[in-house]
């Protein structure tokens, strides 16, 4: 998959002075320019299905779809890590749709998810294997991993692992830490680097829905 992604750089300016310079704190709307300019990627698969807009500077982004066939749309980061990830807003759906943080690995080759709210269970799919659980940020969490054959990735149709982390208490806003389930999930062979990009995401295949989020890291 090819997306547009566009870098936001804060630059910083000090002058050296003789004179005791008294400490002052950064203006709040400045830290919070700088937490938002860290979003550096655009995710937009199919987005023209699900009404896809987004304004990278503020962090935010809204969808709704009707039927779409599959998409994936939101923003974060060039490059996975085990960051914290937060969110707010609204999601509403009635099937085949999931709200996540969503990423890839180049190598192994491996898509990932840390599902927060849902209408599919992705760990009810035939061939999926329960793994075990994880208790993060106030949920537990259960465990799923699934080999996807000859199918869309980013690094065209391929032959990849998934897995998955399911929160039992559905939520739309929090935060996410990411490190809990990679190390979660290491018991069961994910590798946790050599990462592509990772994002917070709507995703659907079908049934109606909406969203309208806010993202940081």
């Amino acid at each position: 998959m090819k997306f547009t992604a566009a870098l936001l750089a804060l630059v910083g300016l000090a002058a050296a002075s003789p004179l005791p310079v008294e400490t002052v704190e950064e203006p709040a709307e400045l830290i919070n320019l700088e937490k938002r300019a860290s979003l550096n990627y655009v995710q937009n698969y199919n987005g023209n299905k699900a009404n896809y807009k987004y304004n990278q500077g503020a962090g935010t982004f809204s969808c709704s779809w009707n039927n779409p066939g599959d998409f994936v749309v939101g923003l974060g980061w060039t490059t996975g890590s085990a960051r914290s990830i937060t969110f707010s807003g609204s999601y509403s759906t009635n099937s085949g749709s999931y709200l996540a943080v969503y990423g890839w690995l180049n190598s192994p080759l491996t898509e990932y998810y840390v599902v927060e709210n849902y209408s599919y269970d992705p760990c009810s799919v035939s061939g999926s294997q329960n793994v075990g659980s994880v208790t993060s940020d106030g949920s537990s969490y259960k465990i799923c991993k699934h080999t996807q054959v000859n199918q869309p990735s980013i690094k065209g149709t391929n032959t990849f692992g998934q897995y998955f982390s399911v929160r039992a208490s559905k939520r739309s806003s929090g935060t996410v830490t990411m490190g809990n389930h990679f190390n979660a999930w290491k018991k069961s062979g994910f590798a946790a680097s050599n990462f592509n990009y990772q994002v917070m995401a709507v995703e659907a295949f079908s049934g109606t829905g909406s969203a309208n989020m806010k993202v940081s890291g």
